[in-house]
């Protein structure tokens, strides 16, 4: 299975620094979440391990090798990404827009073979996308458009998935069968899943290793009962909070103060 690291990376945008100088080995077959504020850089450090962004300094290796000196087509059977809103073609079907993933394995001498087919609809199969196969992706929901565009990523059969911001404009339902989707192909196959999300809450239920973000490097990094903490939330969002343990998986809570409406506890007084 391909090891995705960083060495000393430097990230910018003109002359603005948004990463600096981070080493960061992601864990093989685990699923990682990067969190932080926003503007800390976790989208800019996706798109940098995807080859979507070239470093300044430094490099993204894949498997000990840099990424921007492999040809696009071997990296797009090693390593799959899923950028934040994708848009398809106008006119597009469920099923096109999956066979899609399967680009990097066509050329003059191959073309469509029985192992793409299986691939396919293993991908439809695994989001539950089949009855949707023929509908055009327009027409579909929020969810259900997310939920093709990661059947593509899977079709793709490449063992490390990177996903920006996955569950954004879905409502709580879609969010949670989504990543309920990614969390059974990292338990099933082992694929390593690297993920930035928004919810810490949800970040820790599903999370291995969760890497926060601040000042242009790594603030903490490990696993989420290590790292999420009311101190990290302090110094990353700049926002105050208590963690409590979830009462159904066992992860921390993250329960941030505010000004919002406060209910209070009655306690009956026993005479």
């Amino acid at each position: 299975m391909d090891a995705l690291e960083t060495k000393e990376l430097t990230l910018s945008y003109g002359d603005q620094i948004i990463i600096d100088q981070l080493n960061l080995l992601i864990p093989k077959g685990k699923i990682t979440v990067f969190i932080g504020s926003n503007g800390c850089g976790k989208s800019t450090l996706l798109r940098a391990m995807a080859r979507l962004l070239k470093p300044v300094e430094g490099a993204v290796l894949l498997d000990g090798q840099e990424i921007n000196k492999l040809p696009t087509k071997e990296i797009a059977k090693r390593l799959a990404i899923l950028p934040q809103a994708p848009i398809a073609p106008e006119g597009l079907t469920v099923l096109q827009l999956v066979k899609q993933g399967r680009y990097p394995y066509q050329n003059w001498l191959q073309q469509w073979s029985a192992e793409d087919e299986q691939m396919v609809n293993f991908a439809l199969d695994a989001t539950q996308m089949k009855p949707f196969a023929e509908q055009l992706v327009d027409s579909l929901s929020g969810g259900q458009r997310q939920r093709a565009w990661i059947a593509m990523t899977l079709a793709q059969g490449t063992k490390t998935i990177l996903l920006d911001e996955p569950t954004t404009y879905l409502d709580m339902t879609h969010q949670i069968e989504v990543l309920d989707i990614l969390f059974e192909l990292n338990e099933q196959e082992q694929r390593t899943i690297v993920m930035v999300l928004h919810d810490l809450n949800l970040a820790c239920r599903y999370a291995h290793h969760i890497v926060a973000l601040k000042n242009q490097t790594i603030y903490a990094q490990g696993k989420p009962e290590h790292v999420v903490t009311e101190e990290m939330v302090r110094a990353v969002f700049e926002m105050d909070c208590q963690i409590i343990e979830d009462p159904l998986y066992g992860t921390p809570m993250c329960i941030p103060h505010g000004r919002g409406r406060k209910v209070y506890k009655q306690r009956a007084v026993l005479a």
